[in-house]
């Protein structure tokens, strides 16, 4: 039955091949694990902080930014709209934009839209927080494709609007769409008892291919891993994390994993070579499930369960073994393999942080962001700097040496190379 992951990996091995080496092109990175491969980068800052390159006014909203050949994209509300919109990723001046949606409006967690664009060689793929799709090109941001979840899925916007990031792997695009049953799915599906938490489409013609699972949806955006030769999806849903076949949406394996509110939102975290890290605020905690071959397969034995990690929506990130991430408001530093704790930071609320050059870029919820070495060792920061006024929810990107940082209305950009 898993002989055909061959064929899926084979199809899969030129992906982003398109894109620099230095690009940032969808949700927390080239590989999905807030990891940058960017070296040579300032290791100390000076009192005013790395150079300001450019800063640009934005729209509401907390999607993050992916970088692409020289473009950077992202989305956001103003007025009674919503929009995506490129920018010379250089230089912050908006080369186009296109409107997605109505204007998006939540009273508790802030307006406008949260998933993040998905650029795939000459497109760049972005869903709306009610649930439009679209594929552009993203030289013009011309539509090529687009679809409308609740009308043609019957899914139901999140409370908190949708925040999922599409994913392609080969020729397809995959999202956590929480569909049910219509005529529309009857068109395709070979089975009409099947629902549709989860869409593939064709990437270029945005032809529906399968559907899978009867899960409702979540906040989470899932990963692509390969364990044991199998290549699959992780989705973390509202009542499970799930692997799933990227040729045909087969379930290889699923963990229960509910949470209050059904706000399972942070990214599951691949342990290689065989292990995935979930957590969840409001109390859940976190999870290191071990992936087993089985008789069908895979299966998932959970190796350990506690309360020492509970990511609220900032996915942790792996660097040399060991987690970082928010304990809720509290920076932590775990060892995944046993759930122990290394050591607490307080002083960013519910930040976000990614990893390059051995060191965690953080941004704190008030807009203070910080350099911190990576190491299980103790906290060890080398530089901090207040950079942004307002809520800060969107996680850092890093391109090129540039970091690019976001704030509900505001996009500045800062030169990280060490030109010494």
């Amino acid at each position: 039955m898993y002989c055909k992951t061959l064929t899926i990996l084979s199809s899969i091995v030129l992906l982003h091949t398109a894109a620099s080496a230095a690009d940032w092109p969808q949700w927390l990175g080239p590989e999905r694990n807030g990891i940058s491969a960017e070296t040579d980068l300032l290791k100390s800052w000076p009192a005013s902080g790395p150079q300001t390159l450019w800063r640009q006014s934005l729209g509401r909203g907390f999607s993050g930014i992916s970088i692409s050949q020289g473009r950077a994209f992202t989305m956001y509300a103003a007025d009674k709209d919503e929009f995506v919109v490129c920018l010379d990723a250089a230089t912050g001046k908006e080369l186009w934009r296109f409107r997605t949606d109505n204007y998006y409006r939540e009273g508790q967690g802030g307006d406008g839209p949260r998933s993040t664009p998905t650029v795939d060689g000459d497109h760049v793929y972005v869903l709306s927080a009610q649930g439009k799709l679209y594929a552009l090109q993203a030289a013009d941001g011309k539509k090529i494709w687009s679809h409308d979840l609740k009308e043609e899925f019957g899914s139901e916007v999140p409370t908190w609007g949708f925040c999922t990031s599409p994913i392609v792997e080969g020729d397809l695009l995959y999202v956590e769409a929480g569909g049910k049953r219509n005529n529309f799915i009857l068109d395709f599906v070979f089975d009409p008892e099947a629902e549709a938490t989860v869409v593939a489409f064709d990437k270029n013609s945005g032809a529906a291919q399968w559907i899978a699972l009867d899960d409702k949806s979540a906040y989470s955006s899932p990963i692509a891993i390969t364990v044991a030769g199998i290549r699959q999806l992780v989705f973390l849903t509202a009542y499970a994390a799930v692997g799933l076949s990227p040729q045909d949406g087969q379930v290889y394996w699923r963990y229960p994993w509910a949470t209050r509110y059904d706000v399972n939102a942070a990214t599951p975290v691949f342990i290689p070579p065989d292990k995935i890290f979930i957590s969840s605020g409001y109390d859940k905690g976190a999870a290191l499930v071990q992936l087993k071959t089985a008789d069908e397969g895979l299966e998932a034995e959970e190796v350990w369960m506690n309360r020492v990690m509970k990511n609220h929506f900032s996915t942790s990130v792996l660097h040399q073994g060991y987690l970082y991430g928010f304990d809720n408001a509290i920076l932590t530093c775990i060892d995944p393999q046993t759930g122990t704790e290394k050591w607490k930071q307080r002083g960013y609320g519910k930040g976000s942080l990614i990893i390059a050059d051995g060191h965690l870029i953080i941004l704190g919820d008030s807009g203070n962001l910080a350099l911190v070495e990576a190491t299980p060792a103790g906290y060890q920061e080398k530089a901090t700097l207040q950079i942004l006024q307002g809520t800060c929810w969107t996680v850092p990107t890093l391109s090129d040496g540039r970091l690019y940082l976001r704030s509900e209305n505001e996009i500045v950009c800062l030169d990280l190379k060490d030109k010494s």
